[in-house]
């Protein structure tokens, strides 16, 4: 006899752990702290753990515990199983494809969906091998066992890992098929009754057709799920609505069934749930993604339990997240500084496993939960810390439709090149410099108050002192001041802006072992104060050279919280940007002439659906136009994005009218410059050093990828600077890469 599938479950859980454990092991691991055997018996620990906390939760029946284990990333664990990305089991590895080593590059890295999770991106090729090592998730299984839980393996699917793959090669996919169908059945062989197998691609226009990927789906799957020795299949489809693929899903049927229904999707496609009950089959469990992974408002469980009600299974739920968990942090209980009205209005990963236990029960047996989720949506509505008049006001007040920088591009170019007199292939940095063990400890003493106001100024002001003269004696051309009042560049402009609040120990992992900790939208934006122009001010008078102002865009800033659900995206980036518009002023009067916008996760927010990116471009750029609307002629706007599929948001980002645009591109080979066109008008300063991977670049290679450069972009127009800021390396790496970065871009220019 079959086992059912749970009742109530979720489709992925934070693995960072609680208290960073797994980040404090891979840390100690990669510095040679410890060696492979304690680093797996600690994760292993952590694992065990990680069930037993679930299951004290309510997640008790056989199987409601997803097995979603990965050391650095799903995606790359998932290659390794499965055999698309050689390596086997191999712990050192699987690190050099992801971080690289003195030998090897690793592997490039971008965003998975439209989250802030970095994915690794599998290399692949017409006619590879494809070996799988099913060992890898037969360990996680028995060692669950061992513990007394029988837990739910995860994979991501054959369709979307060819389709998230570079190239995404289809001629591997009958291969690709038969791996997992060898896992599967080794799978089966141990005892193992459910596996879980995520198909986002199927909810997103990507490289490969909305409609292809639904004829990809059915050649896959109607060959995996006609396996006999296999377990029950649970396949999912997080972070959006499935359209081709729906019907296709439904022939398909799978044992069990996941369809996103966060408001995220619903607000984009408010008759989801009734398509997905005509077209799911009556034999497939059907399990409702109701409780939102990607955001932490407590749900209001009435609207939840209507949605459910649409799809004719009120009587008989299955309910989960409509995402992994990873997304979101841990636990409430983590935070005693949140205000109590506050707290009471958001639920994190644990919380949400309750909300799905009330849904699963109904109101007639969870009536306090109702209760409460009740009066959450009733004091929120009601609280003034979520409306502001003033800053209404001003929204209001804003030019309608396209907003537009004065004098053009090209008179600003000029008396940018007279005010600031830079060399042919100016190099700069992104910004933030290694954050040091004394910054970090001083900025903890600050905060415990054992270190004074005035002591804590003057411990910045000697980084500060010291960052500047280090670029000076390397010989940048645009400084940076390094940025060591920061602890993470949006939660530091949360804790100046109103509206916003921030968790003590929130923490979500973006990739590897880098956690950030997002802060939360709970109202109308705006500016009580300054907030970068004492740094700025104080870096720029220790040299005659540019030194940037540094800013974080509002599309970033709101794309790396979590975000309001009671108002539009667009209404909370207008009002960011015209908090930073007023900063803008300030710098400008401070003597700052280079101001720098990042706007990383332009990308990030970009829908998954094609049909809705025209009108989330029109707001973000706007967004991003209203910052620097007012800034003089002579002023230099920089911007700055990394790790996204340039060549789709080509258009936008040419229409941001930064006067330099600096961008990802090491790991890519420069492959992003092939999208620029003539309309394309920035100055660019594509990336030449991977500063996410501890490697020390030589000088023969980033003059390898200047000259890669060149081929697109013409000299009188291209910087040189690293991928991104330098806040996660070390000063070992950063001085020996900076000079090899000058030293190649003085061979280059000398060949000009």
């Amino acid at each position: 006899m079959t086992v059912p599938f749970p009742k109530a479950t979720i489709e992925g859980y934070p693995r960072i752990g609680a208290n960073r454990e797994l980040k404090q092991a891979l840390e100690s691991y990669w510095a040679g702290r410890i060696d492979a055997e304690t680093f797996r018996s600690t994760t292993r620990a952590l694992r065990i753990d990680t069930y037993n906390h679930l299951r004290d939760l309510g997640l008790t029946e056989d199987y409601a515990i997803p097995a979603d284990v990965a050391y650095y990333d799903q995606v790359l664990e998932t290659g390794l199983t499965v055999g698309l990305i050689p390596g086997g089991t191999d712990l050192d590895e699987e690190f050099a494809l992801a971080r690289g080593n003195d030998t090897r590059v690793p592997l490039e890295m971008t965003k998975w969906f439209d989250t802030n999770y970095h994915y690794l991106v599998p290399e692949i090729a017409e006619g590879q091998d494809i070996t799988p090592a099913p060992e890898r998730v037969l360990r996680l299984v028995e060692e669950a066992g061992e513990a007394g839980h029988k837990v739910r393996p995860y994979l991501v699917g054959p369709v979307t890992l060819i389709a998230l793959s570079k190239p995404a090669e289809w001629s591997l996919l009958p291969a690709l098929v038969e791996a997992y169908a060898e896992v599967f059945r080794a799978l089966k062989d141990a005892g193992v009754e459910w596996v879980q197998v995520a198909e986002p691609a199927v909810v997103a226009d990507l490289s490969t057709a909305d409609a292809e990927l639904a004829n990809y789906l059915r050649q896959a799957w109607s060959q995996l799920l006609a396996e006999e020795a296999r377990p029950q299949v649970y396949l999912t489809t997080p972070y959006g609505a499935a359209r081709e693929a729906l019907p296709v899903l439904g022939e398909l049927a799978p044992e069990a069934l996941h369809v996103d229904l966060s408001p995220w999707t619903l607000d984009s496609d408010s008759g989801y749930p009734e398509r997905v009950r005509a077209q799911v089959a009556d034999s497939t469990t059907l399990v409702a993604g109701l409780i939102d992974g990607r955001n932490v408002w407590a749900a209001n469980l009435r609207v939840k339990a209507e949605v459910l009600e649409s799809l004719g299974i009120a009587d008989d739920a299955h309910v989960s997240t409509s995402t992994s968990l990873q997304h979101v942090p841990h636990s409430l209980n983590a935070e005693k500084n949140l205000p109590v009205d506050v707290a009471n209005w958001l639920s994190f990963a644990d919380e949400k496993i309750g909300e799905i236990q009330a849904l699963v029960a109904g109101e007639a047996g969870a009536s306090d939960a109702f209760a409460r989720s009740d009066r959450a949506v009733r004091t929120r509505a009601e609280s003034e810390r979520t409306h502001n008049a003033d800053v209404a006001a001003k929204v209001d007040a804003l030019p309608t439709g396209t907003v537009q920088r004065e004098p053009s591009f090209s008179e600003r170019n000029a008396a940018q090149r007279e005010a600031l007199g830079l060399p042919l292939l100016p190099t700069t940095t992104i910004g933030s410099f290694p954050q040091t063990q004394e910054i970090r400890k001083a900025r903890a003493d600050h905060r415990d108050g054992t270190l004074s106001d005035d002591q804590y100024t003057e411990a910045l002001r000697e980084e500060i002192k010291q960052v500047i003269a280090l670029q000076e004696e390397i010989g940048l051309d645009v400084l940076v001041h390094g940025e060591p009042e920061r602890n993470d560049m949006v939660q530091y402009f949360a804790e100046l802006l109103d509206g916003f609040v921030v968790t003590e120990n929130g923490w979500v992992q973006s990739y590897g072992s880098r956690c950030t900790r997002p802060p939360i939208v709970i109202g109308d934006v705006s500016r009580p104060a300054a907030m970068t122009v004492e740094w700025s001010q104080y870096a720029q008078s220790l040299s005659e050279k540019p030194v940037k102002g540094m800013l974080t865009g509002p599309v970033t800033i709101l794309a790396w919280s979590f975000k309001r659900d009671d108002v539009p995206l667009a209404v909370s980036a207008d009002q960011i940007a015209l908090a930073l518009a007023d900063e803008v002023r300030d710098l400008e009067k401070a003597g700052i002439k280079v101001i720098q916008i990042d706007e990383p996760a332009l990308r990030e927010l970009l829908p998954l659906r094609a049909d809705e990116r025209p009108a989330y471009l029109d707001w973000a750029v706007r967004a991003f136009r209203l910052v620097s609307l007012q800034a003089k002629p002579e002023t230099q706007i920089h911007t700055h994005l990394c790790y996204s599929e340039f060549g789709q948001i080509i258009d936008a980002v040419a229409g941001l009218d930064a006067d330099v645009t600096s961008i990802e591109a090491a790991r890519s080979k420069m492959e992003l410059l092939e999208d620029i066109d003539e309309t394309f008008h920035s100055e660019i300063g594509p990336g030449v050093w991977d500063i996410h991977s501890p490697r020390v670049p030589s000088t023969e290679e980033m003059a390898g990828l200047i000259r890669a450069a060149l081929e697109n972009v013409p000299a009188e127009r291209l910087w040189v600077n690293p991928d991104c800021g330098l806040k996660t390396r070390g000063y070992a790496e950063v001085d020996p890469s900076l000079r090899n970065m000058i030293a190649a871009r003085d061979e280059v220019a000398q060949g000009l």
